[in-house]
């Protein structure tokens, strides 16, 4: 146990070595104040950069350097003191120098202050270096680049106002833009507003003529040596002018420039946070070359182009369109593609029920025609079941009368003759003449039945009602007994529907003597409010009716006939269960001007 323990002592001191090496110290310096918008930039971007990139904790510290007060020996000497006291027994792993400035004073205080630590600088000049172990990028600021912006979105422009303030640093920036605006003195007519009181500016921008523009490059001190913000001060300019302000750094967008080829300083931060990275996992700053880099862009504000009547189609194609208020399509995409989705789901939906309905009238046309040809097929074949139905019993009446006229008066004769050759004749022969004469008696009421059956001569003389007891009486001498029962029969009756009744009572009690074997008949004519019905039911042995539907000449014919006057026939019978034949004619049926007693 002792010995493990002076082990883990042993250990412990090489560990917390360790833990110690680990944990990244940076001192980031800016040349710029604390409220600058570089300096909020940075602050925003840069730590958040390292700390993702080490995946680990990592102690931030920033310093700012005024720049206005850069050139004073006596502020250098203070800004020096203040860190080495600030930072006494801090040791960095990497000092940040943002902008030239920061980087000017890192290698002046090299020595003294950052010995022997890595250097990562952010310059604008491709001539500021740091001595030691340091890497770095160049961003010079492009001045010119915004002229070329102006040409494509103001063609028409002519004279460019160029704004700078009164302190060193503001002179210096306008140094630069005057070298980089002499390439377009041909095509611009630059006029400098340098170092003017802020109103005295104001009253200038407010009167500028037409075919110009603003140009602002960088004001923290005034002519009266008013300190401002740029910031600030960019919102008096692009409040005052009465044309376009244009800027080269970002940080103008959204105080009133219009827009320009800008330097983007988060991009910037960016490069600057990715080779302070690189150094901090170990290459060394010196391995690193040192670059010239381009971050410029394109930013133009949406606003600004609508209020000075600039059709954004003229901005350049790659650039950024800042501040654009959202279409009614941009804020309403989902509600509108739905809202068209459901437009055509329903169109879709109308246009097939538009074509069900074109098709089902179309059908429904069709139906009517098949309907009325059918009907005018049944009106065809009922008028033709009538005629032959009228050309039967034409047929009928007329061979009743050849039956009646001439073979019954001429068999009438034959009996008379025989009777009177019966005393004239041999007594051997009056045996034979007595049987001819009882054969042609037996032939002369064959031939009369069969003349009344063929054409009944009493039923438009006496009616239905009395034909048909007739009719019972006749047929209950060759058979089973026959009931007739009628009740409110209406007279007259027409004759076509009387000769109808007629017949069907007729062939159903022959069918039933000749095939139903009926014990008992009955026939039922009844009369009502809707029509007459008519019943003939019997006991016989029956049949199956759907077989022998379309067999029996006689069935079709009590059909055809009661098709003829408008009527329904049914007939109900199994084998064994006897018959009942069920006739119903409406009362249209009824009514007709050649009618007949009942």
């Amino acid at each position: 146990m002792l010995a493990i323990a002076v082990v883990l002592c042993e250990l412990a001191p090489a560990s917390f070595a360790w833990a110690a090496d680990e944990h990244k110290r940076v001192l980031a310096l800016y040349s710029t104040r604390r409220d600058a918008e570089f300096s909020v930039v940075g602050e925003d971007v840069l730590p958040k950069t390292l700390d993702v990139g080490l995946g680990r904790d990592l102690d931030y510290y920033s310093e700012f350097i005024d720049v206005t007060r850069f050139p004073d020996p006596s502020y250098r000497v203070a800004v020096g003191d203040f860190i080495r006291q600030k930072y006494q027994g801090v040791v960095f792993d990497l000092v940040i120098a943002m902008g030239d400035v920061a980087a000017q004073f890192v290698d002046a205080n090299r020595e003294t202050l950052f010995p022997e630590i890595p250097v990562a600088f952010l310059a604008n000049n491709r001539e500021t270096r740091i001595a030691g172990n340091s890497s770095g990028f160049t961003l010079e600021r492009n001045f010119s680049a915004t002229l070329r912006l102006i040409e494509q979105l103001q063609p028409d422009v002519k004279d460019v106002f160029v704004v700078t303030g009164g302190a060193a640093a503001d002179q210096a920036f306008e140094r630069m833009a005057r070298t980089q605006f002499k390439p377009f003195e041909s095509r611009f007519t630059f006029t400098y507003l340098t170092g003017l009181r802020a109103k005295d500016l104001e009253q200038r921008l407010a009167a500028l003529p037409d075919h110009s523009v603003v140009y602002y490059v960088l004001v923290t001190e005034d002519g009266a040596g008013d300190k401002y913000h740029p910031l600030e001060f960019v919102d008096r300019v692009t409040a005052a002018a009465n044309r376009p302000t244009y800027s080269w750094v970002d940080s103008g967008v959204g105080h009133g420039i219009l827009g320009g080829d800008l330097y983007i300083q988060k991009a910037a931060v960016e490069r600057i946070g990715g080779l302070a990275l690189r150094v901090l996992r170990g290459e060394r700053a010196d391995s690193i070359a040192t670059s010239v880099i381009n971050l410029n862009a394109v930013h133009v504000d949406w606003r600004q182009l609508r209020r000075w009547g600039i059709n954004e189609s003229r901005v350049p194609a790659g650039a950024r369109i800042l501040f654009r208020e959202p279409s009614i399509w941009d804020r309403y995409q989902i509600f509108i593609l739905g809202a068209v989705g459901i437009l055509l789901l329903q169109s879709a939906l109308i246009a097939g029920l538009l074509i069900q309905r074109r098709r089902r009238r179309s059908a429904e046309r069709d139906l009517l025609a098949s309907q009325e040809e059918l009907r005018k097929s049944y009106e065809r074949l009922r008028d033709l079941g009538g005629r032959l139905l009228h050309a039967q019993e034409g047929e009928r009446a007329r061979i009743a009368r050849e039956l009646h006229d001439d073979i019954s008066q001429q068999m009438s004769l034959l009996v008379i003759d025989l009777g009177l050759m019966r005393g004239n004749v041999a007594p051997q022969t009056q045996a034979l003449t007595k049987e001819a004469l009882g054969r042609a008696e037996g032939i002369v009421k064959s031939v009369h039945d069969l003349s009344h059956r063929l054409h009944p001569p009493k039923l438009r003389l006496i009616g239905l009602i009395a034909a048909l007891r007739d009719l019972q009486h006749e047929m209950s001498q060759l058979g089973a007994p026959i009931t007739f029962t009628h009740e409110n029969v209406p007279q007259p009756l027409p004759l076509e529907l009387t000769l109808c009744l007629f017949r069907i009572v007729q062939e159903a009690l022959q069918n039933a003597h000749k095939y139903s074997h009926a014990r008992n008949v009955s026939v039922r004519l009844k009369g009502d409010a809707e029509g007459l019905s008519l019943t003939v039911s019997d006991d016989g042995v029956g049949f199956d009716v759907d077989q022998a539907w379309g067999k029996g000449l006689g069935l079709i014919s009590m059909g055809e006939r009661l098709e003829a006057v408008g009527g329904t026939l049914k007939i109900v019978s199994k084998p064994g269960e006897g018959t009942i034949v069920h006739v119903v004619v409406p009362l249209s049926a009824l009514r007709a001007t050649d009618t007949v007693a009942v």
